[in-house]
Order: C-alpha cells, then structure tokens, then sequence
C-alpha cells in the first residue's frame, strides 16, 4: 500500500519515523510529510502553541500539497491526533482513497461528506480525553453514513498518543497491539 502518514501537533518526531519504518519493513511505501517545517515540540503546551501558531487553515493546506502528487494512486491516509484528523479530512475529500487509518485522531465531518466504502480503522485510549465516549458515539454513526466502513479499537488505561515512546502517555503493550492490528488491516486493504 502507498501510505501517506501524518504526525500529531508535536510535530515531525522520531515516534512518526520509527511507525513510518515499521509499515515499510511490512511492505508499505510510506510518506511522512513535515506539516511543521521542521519544527517540534516537547510538551503539550508547546504542541498547542506550535500548531495554533500554524493554524488549521494553513496545516490543511500543507497536507492537501503533500497529498496531490500521489492521490490518484488510491493512497491510505493515516495519522496520529492531529495528522488523523487531517488524514480523515483528505481521505473523505479523495475518491481514490483506498483507506484510512486514524491513531488517536478523528475530525468533524461535512454534512455532505460521502466515500464509497471506505476502510477506516480508528485506535484510541479508553477513556481519551481528545475523543471522548460522546463524541465517538456521534462520529461513528456519522462516518457510516458518509459510506464508510468503520472499525473502533479502545485501549484501556492508555494515555492519548500512547504510541510515542518519548511521551508520557506511552504504552508498550497497547502500542505493540495497534501496530499488529493495523498491519492486518492494512494488508486487508
């Protein structure tokens, strides 16, 4: 699969390399585009800072650049926090999308928003303070309607980018299950 993977308001850091290598020795082309310019950060005060400094309108439009070179290929979008939430908004926009996996990130959908049975497989920590249980009971019903074909996976105790060894949030055991999940899914695809 040609994947296209997007990093969380911390940026461009060694976490999104090591999960961008791991789906290449699987087999996947995959591309990690910089939405920051090379900046990160290390606390989640400065990711805040950093990704309001930004803004949505221009990190959007950075991802949608990333993505046009490649799009007709049917590519999978994938991201974690912020990158998912990007990730989500481009694939339901791309009629060539071929999948979408989200890792601790989901996004407002359009009213009109509508894929034609489109893989998503979507990770996060049970509870998630970022995807609360309220919020996922409106967007699940709502990305199956648009058409796409959903699945949810929650991790208990984890924290919410508990994928990045160098957070807090960090998870061993549950990160170690989202790769091996996701991998399937991907070679689902």
């Amino acid at each position: 699969m040609d994947i296209l993977l997007f990093h969380s308001a911390y940026g461009l850091r060694p976490a999104v390399h090591e999960a961008a290598d791991r789906l290449r020795a699987a087999g996947h082309q995959v591309r990690v585009p910089d939405l920051y310019e090379g900046q990160t950060a290390g606390t989640e005060e400065e990711a805040a800072e950093l990704r309001e400094s930004i803004g949505n309108d221009r990190l959007l439009t950075r991802a949608v650049k990333a993505a046009a070179p490649f799009s007709d290929k049917g590519l999978v979008y994938a991201g974690f926090s912020l990158g998912g939430a990007l990730a989500q908004n481009l694939a339901l926009g791309d009629e060539n999308a071929s999948g979408l996996l989200l890792l601790h990130g989901t996004s407002d959908l359009r009213e009109d928003a509508a894929v034609d049975d489109l893989p998503v497989q979507l990770h996060v920590a049970d509870p998630d303070p970022a995807e609360t249980h309220e919020w996922l009971s409106l967007w699940y019903p709502q990305m199956r309607r648009a058409g796409a074909d959903v699945e949810i996976y929650r991790y208990p105790g984890a924290g919410h980018l508990f994928t990045d060894p160098a957070l807090p949030d960090y998870d061993a055991e549950a990160a170690e299950q989202v790769w091996r999940t996701a991998l399937g899914f991907l070679d689902s695809l």
